[in-house]
């Protein structure tokens, strides 16, 4: 016979879109009753403060947002309780929670610094210009 293995919880990526016009103290409250809500009842994996980004289409007549990428481990119940409580927290404009299949690549830095340092040539300044 047999032993089955507790299985690990998946890991889910939850983005959250908030109102960049209500104060970052509002904000910064939001992220912190959502990881503690994740620190309760489930494991907090990673956090990814990709900051105020324009969005492709106005979100409720807004056309940027903070965004954030907060990555946990959890079961159903968190699942359904950071669903709601989600739905009825002022300042968010909007929230997806996906679930991550395994062996996903890790999420991309979007900071504005990062993409800066992205795009910038590294070659420019190893070469002499040819004239």
């Amino acid at each position: 016979m047999r032993r089955r293995m507790a299985q690990e919880a998946p890991v889910y990526d939850l983005v959250l879109l908030l109102d960049t016009t209500i104060e970052q103290e509002r904000r910064d409250t939001i992220l912190a009753n959502v990881e503690d809500a994740i620190d309760r009842a489930g494991e907090l994996v990673g956090r990814h403060d990709w900051g105020n980004r324009h969005t492709v289409y106005e979100v409720r007549k807004h056309p940027e947002a903070d965004y954030h990428l907060i990555q946990f481990r959890g079961a159903a119940p968190l699942l359904e309780q950071l669903d709601h409580n989600l739905k009825i927290t002022d300042g968010i404009l909007r929230f997806r929670i996906i679930k991550l299949r395994p062996g996903t690549p890790p999420p991309p830095d979007l900071r504005p610094a990062a993409m800066a340092a992205a795009a910038a040539p590294e070659h420019l300044e190893d070469e002499p210009i040819e004239r």
